[in-house]
Parts: C-alpha cells; structure tokens; sequence
C-alpha cells in the first residue's frame, strides 16, 4: 500500500525544498549554505532579480497528477551571479580566498561555466528528490540548463504570461559570504 502524505502549503513546499537544496548544495561545498523563506506569493508575470547579474537555474516540473497528465512546466531558482560563482569555485575545490576574488568576476572561464552548470544538476536533483518524496513519485523536476540575467529581466523560460507562477522569495548565505536575496519561480504545484 502507497504512502498517504499530506498535501504541503506552498510555504511547506517552498521551505522543503529550499533545504533540500541547501543541504544538497553545502555538501558538495563543504560549507554551509543556507536559504531561507522569506515570501511566498502567486504573481502572473515572471519576477526579475534585482541590482545585479543573476544566474537562472531553470527546472522542469513533470506532474502525473494533474489533467491531461503528465503536464510539464517550468520554473527557476535564481541566484545572483556572486553566489553561483561561489558554488562553482567551491565545488572546483578552489581555495576560500580566491573565491572571494572569482566573486567579482562578471567574464567566465569555461571551466567555471562548466561547473555553475553542474551546480545547476544538483539543484535540479535537490528539487526532484524532495517533490518525489512529498507527492510519491507523482511530481518530478530536472534542472534545464542555466542562463545570465540581467538585473531587472525576468528570465527565459517556457510561461505563458498570464498563467499563475507562484514566486519564492528569500534570503540565502553560502559560508562566511554576505547574506543575498534569491527568487524561486514555481508552477503551482499546491
């Protein structure tokens, strides 16, 4: 017999699967990575990142449950350009010191770009484990490729403007780094 959960809030949703991806993310730093909610609101336009260069995460959302099933949508998690740096040099092993310095690089090398995309896996692996645990299998994610955004520009991805996107919006730190403001764009999946 299958497991009976709950339906989760969108705060609920939302805070799981934001320490998921936290967890999963200072393990493979080795620091601690925290991202916490601050709000959680149902908007019908893509939200933009603000005052800087942001790094779109994008997420593809597969629900079984949902009318005509399966039904994909997509959402982001968007993290300024600072701080997917920081994940990437972290995750190259890359000594503290010269993250501090690759934090301030706005030009990429290609080995780092590499590795943002692979920080950009476990993200998608983060939020596929944790819908897969709350919703038995019946809602899945995987990461979609990553994009540079501009401050004040909603990101690329497949959304009709108009359709409800709920939007997540709160504050994260990475090890000893300043605290940051992130956005997570999601289908309503609750």
């Amino acid at each position: 017999m299958a497991a009976v959960h709950a339906t989760p809030s969108r705060e609920d949703l939302a805070t799981a699967l934001l320490g998921r991806v936290g967890e999963d993310l200072g393990q493979i730093c080795d620091q601690d990575v925290v991202l916490a909610l601050r709000l959680v609101e149902e908007q019908s336009e893509r939200a933009a990142g603000t005052d800087k260069v942001h790094i779109s995460f994008r997420l593809r959302f597969r629900d079984q449950r949902a009318p005509g099933a399966p039904v994909d949508r997509w959402g982001t998690l968007l993290l300024p350009l600072a701080e997917a740096v920081s994940l990437a040099c972290y995750l190259l092993m890359v000594p503290d010191e010269a993250v501090a310095t690759h934090r301030r690089s706005v030009n990429l090398d290609e080995t780092t770009k590499d590795a943002v995309m692979e920080v950009g896996n476990f993200v998608g692996g983060g939020v596929d484990a944790c819908l897969r645990s709350l919703f038995d299998g019946d809602v899945t994610a995987r990461f979609g490729g990553c994009q540079g955004v501009r401050a004040g520009v909603r990101p690329a991805m497949p959304y009709e403007e108009g359709e409800p996107l709920v939007v997540v919006r709160g504050e994260g730190r990475i090890g000893d780094f300043p605290a940051f403001p992130f956005l997570m764009l999601l289908p309503p999946l609750v």
